[in-house]
C-alpha cells in the first residue's frame, strides 16, 4: 500500500503544472520630444515618459499582462506583439479592425496572453502607420532550455531602424495622394541603432555574446556587419537554427536575428558596428543622405573610435541556407495551395495602391474577429468578411502553401501573423513567376528540412514558395511589412478554423474590447458592413475606389498632374505681373518663391515659360521628376 501511495505521489509530481510568473507592465502612451539623429527634434510616441520605449522581457511559460493607457490626446493606438503566435488568444494580436477596435484616446485597454515560444521579437502599434512615430520596442522571451545556453556569457539587444523627421499622418497623406501617382515612398532622413547614433557597446575579451538583432524599420532593410569580426547565426525570427558562420547579414523590416559573437583576446583596439540602409529600395536618394549608422564595439574606453571602412559591395549571408535545430521535415503536400500575384497600380482617385490578385486591402467596419464571433455557421463563408479584406477561410490543421509572384521591381518583406513558415523556394532578382513544372521536372527541389521564420523577402520581379500548418485558430494577417505598403493595401486576411475559434473564445473576449468600439461608435457585431440580420448582404461595406478609366497610366497621371500644377503656376505668374509696378528687388524675391514652388512640384525652373518632365525610375518601377540644371 505504501509503495502504491509513493507511486501515486510521484505521478502527481510529474503532472503538476509549473507555476509561471506573471509579467505585468503598466504602460501610458504619450508624447515626448526627442532628437535621436542629432539633426531634428520632434515629438515621438513614448511610454511612461520614456523613449526609446521599454523592452518587454518574459520567460517561456509566463503570462504577460500589459495595461495600456492611451494619452496621445487626439489619436487611437494599439499594440501588436510581433512574431508571437498568440495560441488561443488571437483577440490579443493587437491589429486594429482585424482583431480589435483601436484604443481611443483617454481610455485604457489590457492585453493578456501566455508566452509559449522563446526568441527575439518586438512590439509596435498596428494602427494608421504609427510605429515609425516611436511606438516600437523589443520583446525578448528567454528560454531555460536554450540549446546554445552553454555557448555564450551574456545577452545584448540591438535594434536597427530608419527615422523620419516628419510625423506619419502628414507623410501618409502625401504618399497616398493624386500628387504622388507613382507611389514613391518617403525616404528616411537617417538610420538608427538602438534608436540613436554613435552607440558604444562595451565588451570584454575572450567572451561570447548572444546578440539579438531586431529591425524595427518602417521601410529600409539594413546590411549589418561588425568590422574585424565574424559571427554565428543561431536564431531567425524566434526559431533556433544550426550555427552558420557569417560576416554580414541582410535584415529586412520586421526580421530578427540571433548571433553569437566571440570577442578577440586583446583590448588595444575598438571596432565599428555598421548598419547600412538598402538604397535600392529608394526611388531617389536625397542629396546629403547618410544611409549608414555606426556604433562601436568598445574593448578599451581610452582607445580611439575608428571610422567605418567603405565596402566595395554587399555580400550578406543567404538565410535560406539555414537549417532549424529541431530538423522539422518538409511539410507534406499541401491541402490548399494559393497563388498570389502582387502589383502596384492606380485606381480612379489617381492614387497608387498595392494589390494581391487585384484586391487592395480596406479595413472593414466591423473587426474581422468580431464578425467571426457573431456570424455562426456563416463564418466559413468569406462573403461576410468583405471582399476588400481579401479573406481566405482555412480549415483546421491543413497544410497551406503560398506562392507569391512579385510583379513589381522592388523588394518586399512579407510577414505572417500567428505562425512561422517553411521557406521552400525563393528566387533571385527578375526570375519571374514560380513555375510548378520546375518542381515536377526536377530542375528545382525543395529542401528536406527548410529554414523557418515569420518574415521573408521576395526579390524584384521574383517569387517565393512557403508552407505552414493551420493549427492556430484565429484571424491572422499576411502582409508586406514596409509600412507604406501596409498603408496602400498590401494585405490579406486568413480566417483560420472559424468554427473552432468560436468555441475557444466564447465568453472570453474582455469587455474593454467592446468598450473601445462603443467609445468610437464602431460596430462590433455582424458582417464587414455591420449588417447583423442578412449576413451575406454586405451593402455599405468599406471598399476601394473604382478602376481607372481605360487608357490611363501612371505616366499619364503624372503628366496630367504636373500640367495642372504648371497651368496654375502660369496663371499665378500672369496675375502677379498684372498687379502693376513692382520693384526689381520685390520681383526677384517673388520669382524665387515661384521657382521654389515649381521645383517642389517637379516643374522646371520658371524663366518666362513653365514646363514639366517625368522620367521612369529604373530602381523601383516608379517615375519621378527629372533633375534639371
Amino acid at each position: 500500500m505504501a509503495l502504491t501511495h509513493l507511486l501515486l505521489l510521484a505521478l502527481a509530481s510529474l503532472t503538476t503544472p509549473v507555476i509561471a510568473d506573471v509579467r505585468e507592465y503598466d504602460f501610458t502612451v504619450g508624447w515626448v520630444n526627442r532628437n535621436p539623429d542629432g539633426q531634428h527634434e520632434r515629438r515621438v510616441m513614448g511610454i511612461n515618459g520614456q523613449w526609446p520605449i521599454p523592452t518587454i522581457h518574459a520567460t517561456v511559460g509566463d503570462q504577460v499582462v500589459v495595461n495600456l493607457k492611451n494619452e496621445l490626446g487626439d489619436r487611437p493606438c494599439s499594440l501588436h506583439f510581433h512574431g508571437l503566435y498568440q495560441n488561443g488568444t488571437t483577440h490579443m494580436d493587437g491589429v486594429a479592425q482585424s482583431t480589435q477596435c483601436p484604443i481611443p484616446a483617454n481610455s485604457s485597454f489590457t492585453y493578456s496572453f501566455n508566452v509559449t515560444q522563446p526568441g527575439t521579437y518586438w512590439y509596435h502599434s498596428h494602427v494608421d502607420g504609427q510605429y515609425p512615430d516611436g511606438l516600437r520596442g523589443p520583446l525578448i522571451v528567454h528560454d531555460p532550455e536554450n540549446p546554445y545556453a552553454d555557448q555564450f556569457d551574456e545577452e545584448l539587444v540591438l535594434t536597427l531602424s530608419d527615422w523620419y523627421h516628419d510625423e506619419m499622418p502628414g507623410l501618409i497623406s502625401s504618399f497616398l495622394s493624386v500628387t504622388n501617382p507613382t507611389g514613391a515612398e518617403p525616404v528616411p532622413n537617417s538610420a538608427l541603432m538602438n534608436d540613436t547614433q554613435n552607440l558604444q557597446i562595451s565588451v570584454e575579451p575572450n567572451k561570447t555574446y548572444f546578440i539579438r538583432i531586431v529591425n524595427m524599420a518602417a521601410f529600409a532593410a539594413q546590411y549589418f556587419w561588425i568590422e574585424g569580426h565574424s559571427f554565428r547565426i543561431i536564431e531567425v525570427d524566434g526559431v533556433y537554427h544550426k550555427p552558420q558562420e557569417a560576416d554580414m547579414i541582410y535584415a529586412t523590416a520586421a526580421q530578427r536575428y540571433g548571433i553569437l559573437l566571440t570577442t578577440k583576446n586583446y583590448t588595444n583596439e575598438n571596432f565599428a558596428i555598421v548598419g547600412s540602409m538598402d538604397q535600392d529600395l529608394f526611388d531617389a536618394v536625397p542629396e546629403g543622405l547618410n544611409p549608414n549608422v555606426t556604433s562601436y564595439l568598445v574593448y578599451d574606453n581610452a582607445a580611439a573610435l575608428p571610422n567605418a571602412t567603405l565596402v566595395d559591395e554587399f555580400k550578406p549571408f543567404d538565410d535560406v541556407l539555414l537549417e532549424p535545430t529541431d530538423e522539422l521535415a518538409l511539410f507534406e503536400e499541401p491541402t490548399l495551395s494559393y497563388t498570389i500575384d502582387m502589383k502596384m497600380d492606380n485606381l480612379a482617385d489617381g492614387v497608387n495602391y498595392a494589390f494581391f490578385n487585384d484586391i487592395t486591402f480596406v479595413r472593414p467596419k466591423v473587426p474581422t474577429l468580431y464578425t467571426v464571433m457573431t456570424s455562426g455557421n456563416l463564418s466559413t463563408d468569406p462573403t461576410v468578411y468583405g471582399v476588400n479584406t481579401h479573406p481566405l477561410v482555412l480549415e483546421h490543421n491543413q497544410v497551406i502553401e503560398l506562392v507569391l509572384n512579385n510583379h513589381d521591381p522592388g523588394k518586399h518583406p512579407f510577414h505572417l501573423h500567428g505562425h512561422d513558415f517553411q521557406v521552400l523556394a525563393r528566387s533571385d532578382d527578375d526570375s519571374g513567376d514560380w513555375d510548378p513544372e520546375a518542381l515536377r521536372n526536377g530542375s528545382v527541389t525543395f529542401p528536406s528540412t527548410p529554414m523557418r521564420r515569420d518574415t521573408v523577402l521576395v526579390r524584384p520581379n521574383g517569387h517565393f514558395v512557403i508552407r505552414f500548418r493551420s493549427d492556430n485558430p484565429g484571424v491572422w494577417l499576411f502582409h508586406c511589412h514596409i509600412e507604406w505598403h501596409v498603408d496602400s493595401g498590401l494585405i490579406l486576411t486568413f480566417v483560420e478554423a472559424p468554427l473552432q475559434l468560436q468555441q475557444k473564445l466564447a465568453g472570453k473576449i474582455p469587455d474593454d474590447h467592446y468598450d473601445a468600439c462603443r467609445a468610437q461608435g464602431m460596430p462590433y457585431k455582424g458582417n464587414a458592413a455591420g449588417n447583423t440580420v442578412e449576413l451575406l448582404d454586405t451593402k455599405g461595406m468599406n471598399v476601394s475606389p473604382g478602376l481607372l478609366p481605360g487608357g490611363f497610366t501612371p505616366r499619364g497621371i503624372v503628366a496630367l498632374t504636373f500640367s495642372i500644377v504648371a497651368g496654375l503656376l502660369g496663371i499665378a505668374v500672369i496675375v502677379w505681373y498684372g498687379l502693376g509696378e513692382i520693384s526689381s528687388t520685390e520681383q526677384k524675391g517673388e520669382e524665387s518663391k515661384i521657382n521654389a514652388l515649381a521645383k517642389s512640384s517637379g516643374v522646371v525652373e520658371i524663366s518666362g515659360v513653365n514646363a514639366a518632365e517625368v522620367s521612369p525610375n529604373a530602381g523601383h518601377g516608379h517615375m519621378r521628376p527629372m533633375q534639371t540644371a
